[in-house]
């Protein structure tokens, strides 16, 4: 889902949108790796390598020109240093979490620097790596943490979908999916909702026609997926 305002990157105008715009294949998408660093032979070292094993590869000097440069709603990752002039690493994934970004982000550090690395595991980074690593250690990380990226888009995509359909219900037909999907027959909900059972049945059919289910299980998984903070009401109401 979107921000209910437009943010803006410091330094920049550029609107955040952590889902992606348009239903892409994901499963085919090329995949991107931002690599952030302030040591520039670090930087093409890192790019290099990438590109050697096909991968494509974009490097930043720093957090605020990452920012500046980065389009959200696409397969990618991130691997940034922990210590950078300006913004940090942890600043910098503080900042994106701020926004709801779906970025893994894989962190580079030194062995001083692994308590930091376990705070940024705990904020939510995806991995880390300690200094000195093998190519193949930093490969598979990052292969590891493109699958990741492709999973949350595609659940983004999901999320997206299932919100298209609901949409098209109005709000007492939302009401009423809402209480069939918790299990509750149709007299409770007539009762709950002070409307006629024959009513509710109407309303029941309309729901799985616009919704494009065939039951309540259905309806239920759909509604979880547009709102992943669905909960069950009080079981005393089923009665």
């Amino acid at each position: 889902s979107g921000l209910a305002a437009t943010p803006r990157w410091p330094g920049t105008v550029r609107p955040v949108h952590p889902a992606p715009t348009a239903m892409t294949d994901i499963a085919s998408e090329t995949a991107l790796i931002h690599l952030v660093d302030d040591d520039a032979a670090m930087r093409r070292s890192l790019v290099y390598l990438l590109d050697s094993v096909g991968w494509q590869a974009v490097a930043h000097e720093s957090a605020k020109a990452f920012l500046a440069a980065y389009q959200p709603g696409n397969v990618a990752c991130l691997v940034l240093d922990v210590r950078m002039p300006d913004m940090s690493g942890l600043e910098l994934q503080r900042e994106l979490g701020g926004h709801d970004c779906n970025l893994p982000v894989v962190f580079i550090t030194g062995h001083a620097e692994v308590g930091m690395a376990v705070d940024a595991m705990k904020a939510g980074a995806f991995d880390f790596i300690e200094k000195p690593f093998s190519d193949q250690r930093l490969l598979d990380v990052i292969a590891a943490a493109i699958r990741e990226s492709r999973r949350r888009l595609h659940a983004v995509q999901r999320q997206q979908q299932a919100g298209t359909r609901l949409a098209h219900l109005s709000q007492r037909e939302l009401e009423v999916a809402r209480k069939v999907a918790l299990g509750l027959p149709n007299k409770v909900v007539a009762r709950e909702l002070a409307i006629s059972e024959k009513t509710v049945q109407a309303h029941r059919r309309n729901v799985m026609d616009k919704a494009g289910v065939s039951s309540a299980a259905e309806l239920t998984r759909m509604l979880m997926i547009a709102d992943p903070g669905f909960a069950a009401e009080p079981e005393a109401s089923k009665s």
